[in-house]
């Protein structure tokens, strides 16, 4: 079970990571030629290695962190039109497991369920 969770935060971060490079670079930047926009997929960079690893506190932020690209991907589902709407809602969903994926992972290696589990 534990392991799903991690695989399940794993694959939305990178997903989300690539989608947001894409997105901005490629496929419906806000200006021609790529914008900087594409800097917002740089703090995805950070948690990268932990969940990887499986690292409790890395999920435990992460999650928090995840919230603001669910939000993005709100704002620009509601605001945005053609290719760009179609990118926000894949980073809603990204964002989503990415965020349930965190907290299933914290709450799975939570110490008091861990001693629990021993017994």
């Amino acid at each position: 079970m534990i392991s799903w969770f991690n695989r399940l935060a794993a694959v939305s971060l990178v997903g989300l990571l690539f989608l947001c490079l894409s997105w901005e670079l490629w496929i419906a930047p806000l200006r021609p030629g790529g914008s900087m926009l594409a800097l917002k997929a740089l703090p995805l960079l950070f948690p990268l290695f932990g969940i990887l690893h499986g690292r409790r506190y890395t999920h435990q932020w992460t999650s928090m962190l995840s919230l603001v690209y669910l939000a993005e991907g709100l704002v620009r589902m509601a605001s945005d039109q053609g290719a760009s709407q179609m990118l926000a809602t894949a980073e809603i969903i990204l964002a989503t497991g990415l965020f349930a994926g965190c907290l299933g992972h914290a709450r799975a290696t939570a110490p008091s369920r861990t001693v629990k589990a021993a017994d």
